[in-house]
Formats: C-alpha cells, sequence, structure tokens
C-alpha cells in the first residue's frame, strides 16, 4: 500500500523504537540487563521449548475436530516462531517494565532461533544488527550528550513508543485482512480467533503465575518482561521462514493464517492489558517497597 509497511514498518519504525529505547535508558540498565542470565534463560526456554511443545500436545487434541489440518499446522509453526523485536519491548516499556531485558531477549531470541532456521543467516543478522543494535547504540551515544537536558526535560518517550505502536497495528490489520490468498469460512476463522487469543491468554497468565511465585528472585519489571517476551511471536522473521519450509506447498497461504492473526492479537491483546498489568506493578512495588522498609522501635 501507499504506507509501505515493509520499509515503514520493517525498518523505519522498528529502528526508531530502538533508538527511543537508547536514548530512555541508562547504560547501567542496559549492562544489568544483560547480566541477568536467569531470566533470560526462562524467556527463551519457555519461548523455544515449552511453548511449541505445549501447542504440539495441545494440536494432537485438536486434530480429532474438523478443524482444517493445514490450519493446525499453521499453529504449530506459530508456536516454534521467535519474539518478535518491536511489540514486546513497546508494551514492556508502556507498563514501565523492564525495557533493557525486554530489548535483549527480543533480539537475542530472533537472532538464536533464525539463525538455525532456512532462512539466510546474514539477511537475518544484517536486518537485527542495522534495526535494532546500530539505532540502540546511536540513542545510548546521543544520550551521554544530552543528558542533563533529557533529565530535565523528560521527554514522552513513552508517547512516541505508543504512536510506532498504533502505525503497526493499523498497518498489520491492514495487510492481514487485505491479503487476498486467505480463503477461509467463517466458522473456521471464529474458531481460530478464539484459540490464538486462548492460547495467548494461558501462557502469559502461566508466565505470569511461574515469575511471581513465592521463591521467585524476579521483580515485578522483570515480570513485566517475561510476561510479553515468553509469549509474543515474530511475523517479521516468521512469513519468510514459513515461505522457505513450506515452499511449493499449495496450503501455504492456510498455514500462514494463523501466524497472521496471531501478530496483530498479540498486540492487541497486549495493548488491552497494559493498564491492569502496570497497576499490578505499581502496588507490587509499593508492597515490596512497604516490606523492605526497617519497622520503627517501639517507644514504652
Amino acid at each position: 500500500g501507499p504506507l509501505k509497511p515493509e520499509i515503514t514498518i520493517t525498518y523505519i519504525a522498528v529502528s526508531a523504537i530502538f533508538f527511543n529505547s537508547g536514548l530512555s535508558l541508562k547504560t547501567e540498565e542496559l549492562t544489568s540487563a544483560l547480566m541477568h542470565v536467569k531470566l533470560h534463560l526462562f524467556v527463551q526456554i519457555f519461548t523455544l521449548v515449552f511453548f511449541p511443545t505445549a501447542i504440539w500436545v495441545f494440536l494432537q487434541l485438536l486434530s480429532i475436530t474438523p478443524i482444517n489440518e493445514w490450519l493446525l499446522k499453521g499453529l504449530q509453526t506459530v508456536g516454534c516462531m521467535p519474539p518478535p523485536v518491536s511489540s514486546a519491548v513497546i508494551l514492556t516499556k508502556a507498563v514501565g517494565g523492564n525495557e533493557a531485558a525486554a530489548i535483549f531477549n527480543s533480539a537475542f531470541g530472533s537472532f538464536l532461533l533464525g539463525s538455525s532456521s532456512s532462512v539466510p543467516f546474514t539477511s537475518i543478522f544484517s536486518q537485527l544488527f542495522m534495526t535494532v543494535v546500530v539505532p540502540l547504540i546511536i540513542g545510548q551515544i546521543v544520550r551521554r550528550y544530552i543528558k542533563d537536558w533529557l533529565e530535565r526535560k523528560k521527554p514522552p518517550f513513552g508517547a512516541i513508543s505508543s504512536c510506532v505502536l498504533l502505525m503497526i497495528i493499523y498497518t498489520t490489520f491492514c495487510d492481514t485482512f487485505a491479503n487476498p490468498n486467505i480463503d477461509l469460512d467463517k466458522f473456521s476463522l471464529i474458531i481460530i480467533v478464539f484459540i490464538i487469543f486462548s492460547v495467548q491468554m494461558s501462557f502469559m497468565f502461566l508466565t505470569f503465575l511461574f515469575s511471581t511465585r513465592n521463591n521467585s528472585t524476579f521483580t515485578p519489571a522483570d515480570t513485566v518482561a517475561i510476561v510479553f517476551c515468553s509469549t509474543h511471536k515474530s511475523l517479521t522473521l516468521g512469513i519468510p521462514m514459513l515461505k522457505i519450509v513450506f515452499a511449493g506447498y499449495e496450503h501455504l497461504s492456510l498455514i500462514s493464517v494463523p501466524l497472521l492473526i496471531y501478530h496483530p492479537a498479540q498486540i492487541l491483546l497486549g495493548s488491552l492489558l497494559v493498564p491492569t498489568i502496570k497497576s499490578w506493578m505499581v502496588s507490587r512495588q509499593k508492597a515490596l517497597k512497604l516490606t523492605r522498609q526497617p519497622k520503627a522501635p517501639v517507644k514504652v
């Protein structure tokens, strides 16, 4: 279309997100996030091991239903996709979570799975480097020179990210429902949408429970990053992977449908949950702060 999402979203919007993050994040926060190995392991194992395994088990039950088998194969491929490099970061930032950890896991997950897939390694590396690493570094360099101004003026970094997210939502929905290759009856479409939203809600709740259990060392801000990074899937990397893995399949368009729906669904659902998750995080942080304060001595 006239907005050229293959350029404006894939490159310009994503680069803007990470330049924005580079400007707003302190270098110490990025360094600290890099060393948070336990969080990284949790996200990557959940995303690349637990998620596809759970989906496979779930699909064994769905295989006895009249749902189109190619749509089910599409759901299986969704489970195997890496996290995206944009939506999880924006939503984590919107809530006020551990943005630095979200950046690392989104980029690392895409790089890790992409480099082991059939998609050309150089293509993945160059795209991630130019749209994630370079803008982030430039943002950090610029921040060093205007640090005092940023702290004094406090630019609306969150609002900028939200505007970019709205642009991504709009173009993604347009691309999804304007796709001429999608030929689905209403029943199958409704069922797939219901399954996708159910899977997302279930896994978000599951990651929330795991990361907030009593013996967990994750902070509320860490939990926010975990919930979004562990359950989001990449459309940008996913579609090229599908086109290579299922090249020559006459049902490629049907296999692609679940991923085309999952991507806007995760952004929409995440956006709707931002106020609720933010409210929980703030109240949880206040509660933890109160419990850590030393008790005043009792006067006799």
